[in-house]
């Protein structure tokens, strides 16, 4: 039986995590380690000036997985090297309250598991939900089952992984799946200013404005036609055609 790595950036006790144990493990033998609290927005951050401590977690009375009181991909760098033998055969992680879509995703701690995974050499997938209510997870886990199930018969382009996000609608009134690519939307924060109990002041981020850019190609685009937006990233972040720029720079000297 193919063994799966689930993880998030919602922490262990979010019910799109929850959601994706209960399909996933129809299929496959899943191992949940994941963030102890909710970590979204950490990015790929990882832990170095402290300890990574584990604890065990119940849900319905059942062993559930390993808490981490560490970043998403703390819990993925502790899963593949001490927890997982042998290593897992694909990670999956979210189900991310929330569409990690445009901008956002550089900052998205559940799309930075699946980097972490792909850089470990598992193939691996990050899904999200766009809504930031209460939305209804099973048809977003179905969807994973059925990626899932796709990834492990046609295999990933190496350095890959994937980048979905699910429409929060019903299952019924998804239209379909679409290729895309990443999109330029993004949140427009603004900081509140404001004075503590002995007048020192201190910022709050909040307040933000979702600018999405819905063109036909990109990952908002297809969500906004009732799609499952499926985006191949990669962690390469070189420019190529500025490196060929950059060429024509005269530096070929170092200063006098």
């Amino acid at each position: 039986m193919k063994r799966i790595l689930l993880t998030n950036d919602d922490g262990i006790y979010a019910k799109g995590i929850e959601a994706l144990f209960k399909e996933m493990k129809k299929d496959y033998d899943v191992t949940v380690v994941a963030p102890e609290t909710e970590q979204s927005a950490v990015g790929h951050a990882i832990t170095l000036m402290n300890p990574l401590r584990l604890k065990t977690v119940k849900r319905n009375r059942e062993f559930f997985g390993y808490a981490i009181d560490g970043t998403p991909a703390d819990c993925v760098k502790l899963a593949i090297m001490e927890l997982m033998k042998p290593r897992p055969d694909l990670l999956l992680s979210g189900i991310n309250l929330g569409a990690n879509v445009g901008i956002n995703v550089i900052y998205s701690g559940t799309v930075s598991a699946a980097t972490e995974g792909t850089m470990m050499g598992i193939p691996s997938m990050a899904i999200s939900i766009d809504s930031f209510g209460e939305p209804d997870f099973t048809g977003a886990a179905r969807i994973a089952r059925f990626l899932v199930q796709k990834i492990f018969e046609k295999g990933l382009p190496a350095g890959t992984s994937l980048n979905v996000n699910v429409p929060a609608i019903p299952m019924g009134e998804i239209k379909g799946f679409a290729l895309t690519k990443q999109g330029t939307s993004r949140f427009h924060e603004k900081f509140d200013r404001r004075l503590d109990p002995r007048n020192n002041i201190y910022y709050w981020l909040g307040g933000a404005t979702w600018d999405r850019n819905t063109h036909a190609d990109t990952d908002a685009g297809a969500l906004a036609k009732k799609m499952v937006s499926i985006t191949p990233i990669k962690h390469d972040l070189t420019n190529y055609h500025a490196l060929d720029e950059l060429k024509k720079w005269d530096i070929s000297h170092k200063p006098a």
